[in-house]
């Protein structure tokens, strides 16, 4: 397994961070693909517009969970605008790469962060769908490759 993996994603996938729950969220979001069981939620703690805290569960692959791992880091501290420009490619980069099949795990990490900010901005009352997009139901790429 090891071998087609880059040291970083191993190093997330045996000492995830920012991993559990924030009891104190104020937005929450949880997306998943049935095909393949990978199942992340993720909470954020915003203040201010500033993205103070952020954890997550994943339930699927080391794939999985090293992207939710890297996911949260590449958000905490930051504003609402900068977690929004979060995209997959922007996660598979500062893993130094995933294997082709396992690319749909950074899928569901970008919409995980968009499906959390999306409960914040409901939460306040606003519509999310304009200022963070239609969020897409699965990863499409999976195809039952991902096993748990």
């Amino acid at each position: 397994m090891a071998s087609m993996y880059s040291e970083k994603v191993m190093d997330h996938f045996a000492h995830p961070r920012n991993v559990g729950e924030l009891p104190d969220a104020n937005g929450v979001g949880e997306v998943g693909n049935p095909k393949c069981g990978d199942i992340m939620r993720m909470y954020l703690k915003i203040e201010n517009g500033i993205i103070k805290d952020v954890k997550f569960l994943t339930f699927g692959c080391g794939a999985a969970i090293a992207t939710s791992s890297m996911a949260t880091e590449l958000i905490k501290g930051k504003s609402i605008e900068e977690a929004l420009k979060l995209t997959n490619k922007a996660v598979v980069e500062a893993l130094d790469g995933l294997p082709p099949i396992k690319v749909h795990c950074s899928v569901l990490a970008e919409q995980a962060v968009k499906a959390a900010l999306s409960d914040y901005y409901r939460r306040q009352g606003i519509d999310p769908e304009p200022i963070v997009g239609k969020l897409e139901e699965d990863c499409h790429d999976c195809n039952g490759a991902c096993g748990i």
